[in-house]
């Protein structure tokens, strides 16, 4: 079990810095400092280990996180809600950004990798999903959106702004700004009251 952890562990490191198509088997087994020949006893090909790695990176992105969950607590806004939900994404994005940049590129033509992308997007689109019916019950946000439409075409809007900015290197933006700014097209996109100012957040 340390032996394939480790090859995983080289594997992650090398797709980072040479991208899916450049890295080699016999440089992921030099970084786990195992015999090349040992990389065939856990996995078939680059493409298994890789699709490991990627899967690995999809769950935390998704993973809540320890203890009680921030966007739970019973004092949150849906304001803040939003915000921390945001929030996290694009943290946990940005802190694996190299390999997030290899993973959107095989996901373009590897069944499996695509597949675990679209199962993170059904994860955040499916709690979106369930958070806009709330709202809309309560009175508090657009009758008129579709709920399911609403959570996808949000959830692309985060997804592809996060490759844009963070992988593709499309425009800077301040990290905290870009939170701000992602969280004041979700509330306007719903229909929600003007959030209260709070004291020391730039509007």
């Amino acid at each position: 079990m340390r032996t394939r952890a480790r090859l995983i562990d080289a594997a992650k490191t090398i797709f980072e810095r040479d991208g899916f198509l450049a890295a080699r088997i016999i440089d992921i087994t030099a970084t786990a400092q195992v015999a090349p020949g040992t990389f065939y006893h856990y996995f078939e090909s680059k493409e298994e280990i890789f699709r490991e790695v990627a899967q690995a990176q999809e769950q935390r992105l998704t993973a809540a996180e320890a203890g009680r969950a921030a966007d739970d607590a019973a004092d949150a806004s849906i304001w803040e809600r939003i915000r921390r939900s945001n929030r996290r994404y694009l943290e946990r994005y940005r802190e694996e950004a190299a390999l997030m940049g290899v993973i959107e590129q095989v996901s373009r033509y590897d069944a499996h990798v695509n597949s675990a992308r679209i199962a993170t997007m059904k994860h955040f689109v499916s709690r979106a999903e369930r958070t806009i019916l709330r709202l809309q019950r309560e009175g508090a946000a657009d009758s008129r959106l579709d709920p399911s439409f609403a959570a996808d075409a949000l959830g692309a809007m985060v997804a592809r702004l996060a490759e844009l900015w963070l992988v593709q290197n499309y425009r800077h933006y301040d990290f905290e700004e870009a939170v701000e700014q992602m969280t004041l097209l979700w509330a306007n996109a719903l229909g929600l009251r003007p959030e209260p100012p709070a004291p020391g957040r730039n509007r």
